[in-house]
């Protein structure tokens, strides 16, 4: 089956009432037939449900979704994107451990690597997101993995994940991907070489802002390391969440379809506005990977990212002056979002770490929302007209 009907009719085991939509699994524990039932449980020599901190129907179907969509074997969902990353972490790596990220990350993941991690002993090296000799060079006899985001927040920088992936192949590296921005709607990371794909499902696969999940996919191997971590650690997602999650699933081709479609007509419009310094969208002809993200990303995903001139007092006059428009640090929403990174996501970046990746005090990121165009369009470019004003 297609990824649109996956992800409408791949369903758990229907409960004695057979329902129609998949039920909703409220429940912290589970009972045991027997006590040779629970020891067998318990002694991991049967599969089934303990404790719905290790796993969950509701939950099972979420993942088992992702599975299929991302084309891995195994996956485990937790509470947010930020557990993912942390859960990924701290159930492959260990005291001496390395690893080596591009520079166009998260601010949180950024925080994570440089202040979190330290206190264990692990260590990051970043590495520009088109340095691919770099990442070779930055390799050591302690490098463990190799962490990308394409396309990056918030500056659309595309990686190639195949060129990358024969590098950390090369060197017995695992190769993380975090997928949020593409969705395996638009791009399936392991088709190039990824061994890990990481979601923050409280973007595009929930779609309407309405709670927070994250996933990791990969090996049934590398997904039982992460199930001994997360087991005790306990950053799992609740039951509630998941089957939100997986409702959502089922629109989430139709969702990312419109969401590219309004971005591409958007960013083809704001290209050319008079008060736009620089634009970047991956599948608009000036991006400068142009060429890669069409080979990787089948739409050009829900994001915009331009520079307004004038700098940060421009930027403020531009949001300031939005009127359908949302401000939140948020994205992937139904409703479309203006943030701007320097203040709120990436503001626990220093100013030079924030220009290394192309953030200016300018720049703007808009989450194209599912609105109809010209309403997007009219309140977008009357904003501009507002922050060129004296």
């Amino acid at each position: 089956m297609r990824d649109e009907t996956l992800a409408i009719r791949l369903q758990n085991e229907k409960s004695p009432f057979g329902e129609h939509s998949t039920p909703l699994y409220l429940t912290s524990s589970y009972a045991f037939e027997n006590a040779e039932h629970m020891r067998a449980l318990f002694a991991d020599e049967q599969e089934g449900n303990i404790y719905s901190r290790y796993s969950n129907p509701s939950v099972s179907e979420f993942i088992d979704k992702m599975c299929r969509l991302e084309k891995t074997e195994a996956g485990f969902a937790t509470a947010s994107g930020m557990a993912a990353v942390f859960s990924t972490f701290g159930a492959l790596l260990e005291k001496g451990d390395h690893v080596v990220s591009c520079s166009a990350i998260f601010g949180s993941t950024h925080k994570l690597f440089t202040e979190i991690l330290p206190k264990w002993g692990i260590h990051t090296s970043y590495v520009g997101s088109q340095d691919y000799e770099g990442f070779e060079r930055a390799i050591l006899p302690t490098t463990k993995l190799v962490y990308v985001e394409t396309p990056s927040n918030p500056g659309l920088d595309i990686v190639d994940l195949e060129r990358l992936g024969e590098i950390c192949k090369k060197h017995g590296l695992l190769l993380v991907v975090d997928n949020c921005f593409a969705t395996p709607i638009i791009q399936k990371p392991i088709e190039f070489g990824a061994d890990i794909v990481i979601h923050s499902a409280t973007k595009w696969i929930d779609g309407q802002g309405r709670t927070m999940g994250g996933v990791i996919l990969s090996t049934q191997e590398i997904i039982k390391k992460v199930e001994g971590f997360a087991r005790h650690t306990g950053p799992c997602l609740s039951p509630f969440n998941a089957w939100v999650l997986s409702k959502s699933l089922e629109t989430l081709a139709l969702r990312i379809e419109k969401h590219s479609a309004n971005a591409a007509s958007l960013a083809e419009r704001l290209a050319i506005h008079p008060a736009v310094e620089t634009l970047k969208y991956p599948h608009f002809r000036t991006h400068p990977q142009y060429a890669l993200a069409k080979k990787q990303m089948r739409l050009g995903g829900g994001i915009v990212s331009f520079e307004i001139k004038g700098g940060l007092s421009a930027g403020r006059k531009f949001l300031d002056a939005l009127q359908m428009l949302s401000l939140t640090a948020n994205l992937g929403d139904t409703r479309s979002i203006a943030t701007h990174p320097a203040s709120t996501t990436h503001s626990k970046l220093t100013p030079e770490d924030r220009a290394s990746v192309g953030i200016s005090d300018g720049l703007i990121r808009l989450s194209v929302g599912l609105e109809h165009l010209e309403d997007i369009v009219a309140d977008v470019f009357q904003a501009l007209e507002v922050s060129q004003k004296k």
